[in-house]
């Protein structure tokens, strides 16, 4: 199996990079892509830990894009592959991670609105002392016995349009896909259905992205129905875009989600990274 979405402890997963890799090569990974949200940090201890376990790896980031008007839910863009990170994406990075404590010290402020008692340094500890995430502060909210579980916390407080929701900045697409471009990577829709967008637009709109740069869809993600995974994998093939995969596993956090394993249960092949050229080539 491969691996083409995953989260470590540098963002919001609840395991080290060297611990995630560790436990990919136990469940029968043969490549894994390390794809922290905003943030490079764990790349160096997971490609260490990777040649130790001797399995590929694929150094890899996510990125939180701007909103246009017409999209309603999340828009990130996976960048697989950056093997040389530029400058430029060094500063949207710094710029993004400043970005995300902003907000989280603003979640802070609307838990204690709600009678919620915490502290920046508290969460911190909590998340280990790496970027706190939404998925740690859903995971405080159940060991403080405020809710039962995370999707509670992210039902009840955290999802958008709850009381402790707060947006996060994102760049601008176009600027976004030439940073990953200039490190030396792919620039890959993350989870298209999540976007929120209805399929009689869906098409037009992935279409003007590959247009401004995109080179591929995550067309298989754990939390889309199969057959929307099909279509979205025909629509990928229909405008010349590379199809790929992940299970978007965070550990702890969403242990609904298992490594290699993809929507409705599916292992992910290594036939599919094999149909990516430019990563394929690396192993």
């Amino acid at each position: 199996m491969v691996d083409l979405h995953t989260h470590s402890k540098a963002s919001d997963g609840s395991y080290s990079p060297s611990d995630l890799v560790s436990l990919g090569a136990k469940r029968g990974i043969s490549v894994l892509a390390l794809t922290d949200h905003d943030t490079i940090a764990g790349l160096n201890e997971g490609k260490k830990a990777a040649k130790d376990a001797g399995i590929g790896f694929i150094p890899g980031i996510e990125l939180e894009i701007s909103m246009p008007e017409s999209v309603s839910g999340e828009f990130h863009l996976l960048g697989l592959g950056i093997s040389r990170p530029s400058k430029a994406l060094m500063e949207s990075v710094a710029f993004l991670l400043r970005g995300r404590e902003e907000r989280n010290r603003q979640i802070i402020k609307k838990m204690e609105e709600l009678n919620i008692k915490t502290t920046y340094d508290e969460l911190l500890a909590f998340a280990g002392g790496q970027s706190i995430g939404r998925p740690h502060i859903a995971l405080y909210m159940v060991k403080q016995k405020i809710v039962k579980n995370v999707e509670q916390a992210f039902l009840k407080y955290l999802g958008k349009g709850r009381p402790m929701y707060v947006p996060k900045p994102g760049l601008d697409f176009k600027e976004a896909v030439g940073i990953i471009r200039e490190s030396g990577g792919l620039a890959i829709l993350a989870h298209p259905m999540s976007l929120y967008i209805a399929w009689g637009r869906l098409p037009d709109f992935i279409k003007n992205l590959k247009d401004s740069g995109l080179d591929g869809l995550e067309a298989w993600h754990p939390s889309a129905k199969v057959k929307d995974c099909k279509r979205l994998e025909e629509l990928a093939k229909t405008l010349g875009l590379y199809v790929t995969a992940g299970s978007d596993f965070h550990g702890e956090t969403r242990p609904d989600r298992k490594l290699g394993i993809t929507a409705g249960g599916k292992k992910i092949e290594r036939s599919l990274l094999d149909l990516i050229p430019p990563l394929a080539q690396e192993f």
